[in-house]
């Protein structure tokens, strides 16, 4: 990761980004949205294609021949985000409340969210397994009083991806943890003034390996080159606005 020429970027934008005409980038915005939400639900299986997403969430329009489930979890997804940008635009810092309305906004219509797991659990196809009974609910607690230290230890890039990872890592919910924690790595990232990123249905695989590599090896460096990689193609698409 070159964080000197990102952080350089970061703040052009920041210096520059008035000039970025208004409709331009509420469309962008709006855009972001709709692909953030159909990537992050169709890497945990939801079939709806991106158009079938766009119907749902700006024509109010449903979906024959899919299951309910898929249905509010597209909608729900939109409104987790959206609230991820309120409790940011109120200045405030992610905290163990925030996350469990999070889970609770994914999950509504179709489970009862922002409850923690007592039952022991498995990730197909992972090495890892993830932490049951007291000692999930002891490093669960561990993660939110980790969360104001290792800010001091890490980038904001890195911070972002350290807190998606160490807290799918503990799967501390019975379902919705993925989708949950790409909210999360994206509130860190707002709250340190980078822009959200999303990442493909069609990286899946990589994305998965990084994680593995955190949560089996302790290493973060794969996934928050993912996540640094992603960040520095937003700023340059959002630099590209400014420079015509």
């Amino acid at each position: 990761m070159d964080w000197k020429r990102i952080s350089e970027k970061q703040k052009k934008y920041y210096a520059e980004k008035g000039k970025i005409d208004a409709v331009t980038l509420s469309s962008y915005e709006k855009d972001f949205e709709l692909t953030f939400t159909h990537n992050s639900t169709a890497i945990e299986g939801n079939t709806l294609t991106l158009m079938e997403t766009k119907l749902v969430l700006e024509d109010g329009i449903s979906i024959g021949g899919k299951e309910l489930r898929e249905i509010y979890e597209i909608v729900n997804h939109k409104k987790a985000y959206r609230y991820v940008k309120s409790c940011i635009a109120d200045g405030k810092l992610l905290n163990e409340h925030i996350v469990k309305d999070i889970h609770a906004i994914l999950t509504e219509n179709i489970m009862v969210g922002g409850i923690y797991r007592n039952q022991e659990v498995r990730i197909s196809g992972a090495g890892h397994i993830p932490p049951a009974g007291n000692d999930m609910y002891i490093q669960i607690k561990n993660f939110y009083q980790d969360l104001s230290w290792k800010k001091e230890c890490f980038n904001p890039i890195e911070y972002a991806a350290w807190t998606h990872a160490e807290f799918v890592r503990i799967h501390p919910f019975i379902d919705g943890n993925g989708r949950t924690s790409r909210l999360l790595m994206n509130y860190q990232l707002l709250s340190a003034g980078f822009l959200p990123v999303s990442i493909a249905k069609e990286n899946r695989l990589d994305y998965y390996n990084a994680l593995e590599a955190y949560a089996v090896e302790k290493d973060l460096t794969k996934f928050s080159e993912l996540v640094a990689e992603l960040e520095e193609k937003q700023l340059d698409t959002y630099l590209g606005f400014i420079a015509k």
